[in-house]
């Protein structure tokens, strides 16, 4: 797949992104880039490798037979009200921010 100007302008907009001339030429030649490179390890025969790290193993990396991980478990909400008394400003019912996007 080949990454085209449009496809940058559009990907530029949804990031909420300005970019000029010369930043869009150079986003789609890095872009282009990335995918080559992708598809030159898509082209890797790795069938035979062993993975060198996974998130299973992790205490047994140290020799250690525990499991790092603690174990899914419900656990009780903090009050609505306690969290609200450590917000900077709130209405009483939600959180008040600044907005940060503006279109």
């Amino acid at each position: 797949m080949k990454i085209t100007q449009k496809d940058v302008s559009y990907v530029a907009n949804l990031a909420n992104l300005e970019l000029t001339d010369a930043e869009r030429a150079r986003m789609e030649k890095d872009l282009n880039a990335i995918l080559e490179y992708v598809d030159q390890l898509s082209e890797l025969h790795t069938d035979n490798i062993e993975p060198m790290a996974q998130v299973s193993q992790l205490g047994t990396a140290t020799g250690s037979t525990a499991d790092p991980l603690r174990a899914d478990e419900p656990r009780e909400c903090l009050p609505h009200k306690a969290a609200l008394a450590g917000a900077p400003q709130s209405d009483g019912t939600f959180f008040r921010v600044p907005k940060v996007i503006e279109r």
